[in-house]
């Protein structure tokens, strides 16, 4: 090996030649350390992470009281499987899920490892419940990389790629896109003709939708769309799941994305910023409609594991201890002025948007006609990283760059990273 490569560049080389392509990592650096919202490399450089694990890490890298519950809950049993015998810790999870999510109704929760095996899991209990086959998802959803998860997924490249026969009876929806042009009246339209020429209502088990798109682009479904999907939902017999898998966990302001809408969904996917970094995920969803599967139809081995199970605990006291939701707040008023500053100095930054603290910029090659620019997204990402800011793209036409940046950076956190932006920008444009 050449004595003269970086550490970052011996591992990547390594990397190479050890890992296959088709995971992609957006950064050519490996990390060693990290702490709240700041990451080092192996070479020692210091970063601003505003990716945050892909969403997963709302109270920041390695929280103390979290780190804490993972050293305790390892010591005591790290291991034992829910479907072998029962642990308090899943429970407690279940029970605290149930009530944040279902208030003083019924509810009832399940629990995994990944996202894309809480989505799954849920249209498993939506079609048990309904005994009914289709399942209806949006353009520009994002649910997983599994082949249910890809064929609900609204973008076909990177994700379906060769990967088909995708399963058969998924449907795809318009989003609404208000800086495209597409109104809540319009997707509903689709959404009516849809059912007029595709799928009969009666067939349908569920609509599954994001409340704000995150691979997707950060597109935040409007109040009245969720609204009247509610009640489409509730006039067939149609259960409404809510993927809040990045969403979640104070991310859009609220605890859940869909609370801003005022609606109650059927069933709802959380994992993500669950447990802080831990894998863990679940459906939590009405009591009658989550006993529909039968014994042995719901588990996975390493689903609810304990250690995770101690660290999603941590992970909901300290939204209580440190009013996470109310610092979210700030600091997303914070970035949105930062950001729409910038568009205003920098014309190719077509859109500024988000809810909460999920924001992102839309890069365009011409602010008139919209037209998306991946090339320069990339680039933008490219400078920031070099100016010691990480974030990462997202979009359909993956144009978009995105801030997921932990609920616990400081506001002095924010503004040196949207310094290292406008850098970026200036650079890129």
């Amino acid at each position: 090996m050449n004595s003269a490569l970086t550490e970052n560049q011996r591992l990547l080389a390594l990397r190479e030649q050890h890992v296959p392509r088709g995971i992609v990592t957006a950064h050519p650096i490996v990390a060693a350390k990290a702490q709240g919202a700041e990451l080092w490399d192996v070479d020692g450089k210091r970063y601003l992470d505003f990716v945050g694990g892909i969403g997963v890490l709302n109270v920041g890298h390695n929280h103390p009281k979290v780190v804490e519950a993972v050293r305790r809950q390892a010591g005591e049993i790290s291991h034992a499987s829910f479907q072998v015998v029962a642990y308090e810790n899943y429970i407690e999870v279940a029970a605290r899920l149930n009530k944040m999510i279902g208030g003083d109704a019924h509810y009832k929760s399940v629990l995994f490892t990944s996202g894309a095996e809480a989505v799954e899991n849920a249209v498993k209990i939506a079609r048990s419940h309904t005994n009914r086959t289709a399942v209806i998802s949006f353009r520009g959803g994002f649910h997983g990389r599994t082949l249910l998860g890809v064929t609900l997924t609204g973008m076909s490249q990177p994700y379906k790629q060769n990967f088909g026969p995708f399963p058969a009876e998924i449907y795809h929806a318009t989003y609404p896109n208000a800086y495209r042009g597409i109104s809540t009246e319009d997707a509903l339209a689709e959404l009516d003709e849809l059912f007029a020429t595709d799928v009969a209502p009666d067939r349908v088990a569920a609509i599954i939708i994001e409340p704000v798109q995150g691979d997707g682009g950060f597109l935040a479904a409007p109040k009245a769309f969720l609204q009247a999907l509610r009640a489409r939902c509730t006039q067939h017999g149609i259960v409404l799941i809510l993927d809040e898998i990045q969403a979640g966990f104070g991310r859009t302001g609220t605890m859940f994305g869909f609370q801003h809408a005022g609606i109650q969904p059927d069933l709802v996917t959380v994992a993500k910023s669950l447990a802080g970094g831990m894998p863990l995920s679940g459906v939590v969803g009405r009591a009658e409609i989550m006993d529909a599967p039968t014994p042995g139809g719901l588990g996975g081995t390493y689903g609810g594991n304990a250690v995770a199970c101690a660290a999603a605990l941590a992970v909901l006291d300290l939204f209580e201890e440190q009013d996470l939701l109310a610092q979210g707040e700030k600091l997303a008023a914070q970035l949105s002025e930062g950001l729409q500053a910038l568009q205003k100095r920098y014309p190719r930054i077509g859109d500024v948007r988000g809810l909460g603290f999920m924001q992102a910029i839309e890069m365009v090659a011409d602010d008139a006609r919209q037209t998306p620019d991946a090339a320069l997204a990339q680039k933008v990402i490219d400078e920031a990283r070099n100016a010691g800011l990480l974030v990462i793209k997202c979009g359909v036409h993956r144009n978009v760059v995105r801030f997921l940046a932990p609920l616990v950076t400081t506001p002095e956190q924010v503004a040196e990273a949207l310094q290292m932006l406008d850098k970026a920008l200036a650079a890129a444009c």
